[in-house]
């Protein structure tokens, strides 16, 4: 499995709508994609001295075939409405990870 995490860094005067976005536009735009499984939400839990408000979004693809074909032929263009909408109040950064184990408590 890989993961493609997204690092969003936002203002908080663009939070609300932003969210509203993500939640209702984007994330469900990239999954129309039909390359990735699914995808999570995640707010990072940290104080930024300037206010920020840091969130990172998950999706997971099952191989890196697929994130590259999502790379070549998708990428660029949903990247750029967001970029359009928020300017320099949102600011990302991408990290690829590949799962080597899961280890869950079952209950």
């Amino acid at each position: 499995m890989i993961v493609y995490n997204v690092t969003i860094n936002l203002d908080p005067s663009i939070h609300d709508q932003w969210m509203d976005w993500m939640q209702t536009k984007h994330i469900a735009e990239v999954l129309e994609t039909n390359l990735f499984l699914g995808a999570r939400l995640f707010k990072v839990r940290v104080e930024d001295p300037d206010g920020a408000i840091t969130y990172a979004i998950q999706y997971f693809a099952d191989s890196d075939e697929k994130l590259q074909q999502y790379y070549d032929h998708f990428a660029e263009k949903l990247r750029a409405e967001g970029k359009e909408k928020f300017g320099e109040k949102m600011l990302g950064f991408r990290t690829e990870l590949e799962l080597v184990n899961d280890f869950f408590i079952k209950k």
